[in-house]
């Protein structure tokens, strides 16, 4: 196992397994595999992570790690905004990290640092503790189910005009007319067909806009 010298430690451990997660998804991650990565027999890995459970966690951990988390300039939906996009980005570099933030309870320092900052937002923005929980669960949502859409769409969002127009013959007849108009929007390039992850998050935000100024109302 010829790999480098340099000592094992917990973050070095999660940044290979990271990569072996990047590269071959969560199936081909094991303590064998990864030590065969570093270079060091799977029981060596134990000192620094206590089994592959950790591994997960703190992998997750890293992925969120990466999500910038915008200054605090007081425009509070600009902040929710560039934090909805930014994971996205993120996550859509990390196809396999949907699954695990939806199916696991990530009490990382990164994810804890995450959520604080969101809620600090909110509060900051007027939101009682109910819609400011509420509201980034609701965000959140929305971005992991964008992302999972994205990356196991079977088409490419170039190749969307082509496939309308491949696809053109199925709505003839007059059949279903909206599925036909739209259809043929898209064909002819005058819609793309393919939503920006903004549209929704603007939606989300002007309806957590409304519902804040509601309750506040006396």
């Amino acid at each position: 196992m010829p790999k480098s010298r340099e000592p094992l430690s917990a973050r070095r451990v999660l940044q290979a397994a990271l990569a072996l997660a990047d590269s071959g998804g969560t199936d081909a991650l094991s303590m064998r595999h990864l030590g065969r990565e570093l270079g060091v027999e799977a029981m060596s890995l134990y000192r620094h992570v206590a089994n592959k459970e950790a591994v997960l966690d703190g992998i997750v951990d890293l992925v969120v790690e990466e999500i910038d988390l915008p200054g605090d300039d007081g425009d509070w939906r600009a902040a929710m905004r560039r934090r909805g996009e930014t994971a996205h980005r993120v996550l859509t570099r990390h196809p396999w990290a949907p699954a695990l933030l939806m199916s696991r309870t990530n009490t990382g320092p990164a994810m804890l640092r995450y959520i604080d900052f969101t809620l600090g937002v909110l509060r900051g923005a007027g939101f009682s503790w109910r819609l400011a929980d509420y509201a980034w669960n609701t965000m959140d949502s929305y971005v992991y189910g964008f992302t999972l859409r994205r990356l196991n769409f079977p088409i490419a969002a170039a190749d969307y005009a082509d496939t309308a127009a491949a696809y053109e013959y199925l709505l003839a007849g007059g059949r279903y007319p909206h599925m036909a108009e739209l259809t043929r929007q898209v064909a002819e390039g005058h819609h793309p067909g393919d939503p920006d992850i903004t549209f929704g998050l603007d939606l989300i935000l002007d309806g957590l806009e409304h519902l804040r100024d509601r309750e506040a109302a006396p």
